[in-house]
């Protein structure tokens, strides 16, 4: 499993109800039911991803992020997930807000485009970065926001969301080392733990 769901999977509390947002195959959630006896429930537009879930035994509903969660009710789980896809929302902010809404707490995971892989891409070949964590061209990427740790932080300052948490992940051994002191410039992906 990916290093941001190891560390989502710790900061989850066990016996909790769990939303999980582009949930994927639902192998997040099949591992939290079974390691923390979580409860709830994933949500996904991808029908082949929903095919998967239903094979994993996972609660899913189809629906697409960008309408928002009216579908659910406010405070009806503790923790909101939603991993890799803030990126390729339409209005991320409202997302959250609804995130914040129907949860106690929401954790959320993107790529950080302002880490210094992609920064010497950009700079050095003039073209969008590709990779293995954004391994797209720019022309048939999914991600339409592309956000830093600051850019993020920004944000939950202008909403008064208060961070619990605040985790860099990378995979590189030189950026895992530099990751904790700058995040934006050394992290591959950003994890944040918030609430209102």
């Amino acid at each position: 499993m990916r290093k941001d769901l190891d560390i989502i999977h710790n900061w989850v509390p066990a016996q909790s109800r769990v939303l999980d947002l582009g949930c994927g195959d639902g192998a997040l959630l099949e591992r939290l039911a079974s390691e923390k006896q979580v409860s709830g429930y994933g949500v996904e537009i991808d029908p082949e991803e929903i095919q998967k879930c239903v094979e994993r035994g996972v609660n899913v509903v189809e629906q697409n992020l960008d309408n928002g969660l009216k579908n659910f009710a406010d405070q009806s789980f503790d923790t909101v997930l939603m991993t890799q896809a803030l990126q390729t929302l339409r209005f991320p902010h409202l997302v959250v807000e609804e995130m914040l809404r129907v949860g106690r707490e929401c954790i959320i995971t993107f790529p950080n485009f302002g880490q210094w892989k992609a920064r010497w891409h950009l700079a050095f070949s003039g073209r969008m970065p590709v990779s293995d964590l954004l391994p797209y061209e720019w022309y048939d990427t999914p991600n339409i926001h592309f956000c830093t740790f600051k850019d993020f932080e920004v944000l939950c300052r202008e909403h008064n969301w208060k961070i619990l948490h605040r985790q860099a992940v990378s995979e590189s051994p030189v950026s895992g080392v530099l990751k904790d002191f700058l995040p934006n410039l050394f992290g591959e992906t950003a994890i944040y733990h918030l609430t209102r």
